[in-house]
């Protein structure tokens, strides 16, 4: 090998590399683990055969020369750094490094530029988990992924085999590790444009930024150096349930600033004031009654909002969208993106509100029954539903009439009446009133066949003095009946005109009393009565008959010939 080198180096080559190699292995007392001069003898497929001098050639991988995604550009008789590893290993060759040589000068040169804070210039060039791999002229660093940029980058393949600046933030020589920022570098460069920013910025201006975090509420735009708030109300005119639905992060985008606080620096900003207000123009293109097609936007436990142009909603309350399907959710009356067809029920410029119906585009059954039906019709339906309260019959397939507790019988007014029917069965029922704008028709079963106890309320009327007989003495009332079942009530206080009398255990059952309606109900044959009010006007009668015979009598005397003669009647 050493008779090929020297064919091909001619004599002058041999003479000056000796001269090197001699320079260098006497400024090296060890010839093991230094940086030496060699020269390129033979070019393999694999590797590159070097020459420094030794005993023998060193065989050296060929990728050690070549930069980063480029193939080496080297020819035979070139002289090249490498650092010699070994003076010989076990096949008798000497075992030498380009990539370690290189290393050994760019380390000495980057801890220089460490120790003073300078910048250093590199390529990334690979992948390894956690970040990318940098050249930095020779010197493997790594560059952590979160110290690529400021924000998260998405696609680094822009910034990949292209030279540019870095911060060396950490070197072991003994463990070979290189540790750098690029993202420190730009967050120099966003700290000078962040004050030329806030020194410029107004109320109104409009500038361009890019979407760097997305939240429920907004999204941070980053005009530069500086951030805004995007709030979600502000991204559109129209309806936006997050962000998301029409950011991305990385997004360039056009805002205007809305609001700027200088003590507090925060940046409030828009996209939908650069565009004209929808809501301009809606008092006089949605007039109240008037019909729109939109399509569901959105559906709450309260309603449904339509969508009726970009930007402008309206709400469809719960109690608007059907006529017959009450406390039933929106959600299973209509869909979201639905079309559907409404009328404008108000409009509030100032709450920049539209209130609409759906069930106004429909026909309403309640009219329809009310306009083909009257007041003492007979109906039969099924009963549909059974509550504490009456029963629900069917009147068409859409609407239900009620016939209350206490229009099911005359005789029995209890809940237990209700166990007599059930769902499905067929019944007869007369109509008692039609309600239309309530949505109610009230029906009685009762009312089909004649009361039998009209006869005994003839004569019980407000004001008229009855004898009747107690039935239960309580706490708080004495019971009585007074003929063919027409039971009645006298209150605690309506026993007596005098306070110590209104004491309801002086009363026996079967005893006779008689007192004065006060109120009669013909409906629930309920009584109310007194006998504190009929005592009353028994006094005002016996004043009024004595006063006039008896003048200069006293009150006493006059009262005391008055219950003589009450007596004497008996």
């Amino acid at each position: 090998m050493a008779k090929v080198a020297a064919n091909l180096i001619d004599r002058d080559d041999a003479e000056e590399f000796a001269a090197l190699l001699g320079e260098t292995i006497g400024k090296n007392e060890k010839f093991e683990g230094s940086v030496v001069k060699g020269i390129i003898i033979a070019l393999e497929d694999d590797h590159v055969i070097v020459d420094v001098g030794l005993k023998s050639e060193g065989r050296i991988a060929r990728f050690e020369f070549s930069k980063p995604g480029e193939d080496p550009e080297i020819k035979i008789g070139d002289s090249v750094d490498v650092y010699v590893e070994r003076m010989e290993n076990k096949n008798g060759e000497s075992v030498l490094s380009r990539e370690k040589a290189r290393r050994e000068e760019v380390w000495i040169e980057l801890e220089k530029m460490h120790e003073k804070g300078e910048r250093v210039t590199g390529t990334i060039f690979g992948r390894v988990k956690g970040g990318f791999t940098v050249d930095l002229g020779g010197a493997v660093a790594f560059l952590p992924g979160s110290q690529v940029d400021i924000r998260p980058v998405r696609d680094i393949t822009p910034l990949m085999d292209t030279p540019q600046p870095f911060h060396v933030l950490k070197m072991d020589r003994s463990r070979g590790n290189i540790v750098v920022s690029r993202r420190s570098i730009l967050e120099e460069s966003r700290q000078e444009q962040r004050g030329d920013i806030l020194k410029n910025l107004a109320e109104g201006q409009v500038l361009e930024g890019v979407v760097k975090n997305i939240t429920d509420y907004g999204a941070f735009v980053d005009l530069g150096g500086v951030d805004g708030l995007l709030h979600v109300t502000d991204i559109s005119w129209k309806r936006v349930n997050h962000p998301s639905e029409v950011l991305q992060i990385g997004q360039n985008v056009d805002v205007q600033v809305i609001r700027f606080n200088e003590e507090t620096q925060r940046i409030s900003l828009g996209i939908k004031q650069l565009g004209s207000d929808p809501w301009e123009s809606v008092a006089d293109k949605y007039i109240e009654g008037s019909k729109f097609t939109g399509r569901i936007s959105n559906i709450a436990d309260y309603g449904a909002f339509v969508e009726l142009e970009d930007g402008v909603e309206g709400l469809v309350h719960v109690s608007e969208m059907s006529w017959t399907k009450k406390n039933v959710h929106p959600g299973k009356i209509v869909a979201t993106s639905q079309e559907v067809e409404v009328v404008v029920l108000e409009v509030n410029m100032e709450k920049r509100r539209i209130s609409l119906g759906l069930k106004q585009c429909q026909e309403n059954p309640w009219t329809d029954f009310a306009q083909n039906s009257k007041v003492d019709d007979v109906i039969e339906g099924e009963i549909r539903n059974i509550t504490e309260f009456g029963l629900f019959v069917g009147l068409t397939e859409e609407i239900d009439g009620m016939v209350h507790l206490s229009d099911i019988s005359w005789e029995d007014q209890s809940e237990d009446v209700l166990k007599g029917f059930n769902k499905g069965d067929v019944v007869k029922a007369k109509i008692l009133e039609l309600d239309p704008e309530r949505e109610r028709v009230a029906l009685s079963i009762k009312a089909l066949s004649a009361d039998p106890y009209e006869g005994s309320m003839k004569d019980i009327v407000k004001g008229a003095v009855v004898t009747c007989t107690i039935s239960e003495i309580t706490s708080g009332s004495v019971e009585v009946t007074l003929n063919d079942g027409v039971t009645g009530t006298i209150r605690k206080s309506d026993l007596s005109r005098e306070r110590s009398e209104q004491r309801p255990d002086r009363f026996a059952v079967g005893e006779k009393v008689d007192a004065k309606v006060l109120s009669a109900d013909r409906k629930s044959r309920k009584v109310m009565l007194s006998i504190k009010a009929h005592e009353i006007d028994e006094d005002k009668q016996a004043m009024k008959d004595f006063g006039s015979t008896e003048s200069g009598a006293s009150l006493g005397d006059i009262l005391g010939a008055a219950l003589q003669e009450k007596d004497s009647k008996k």
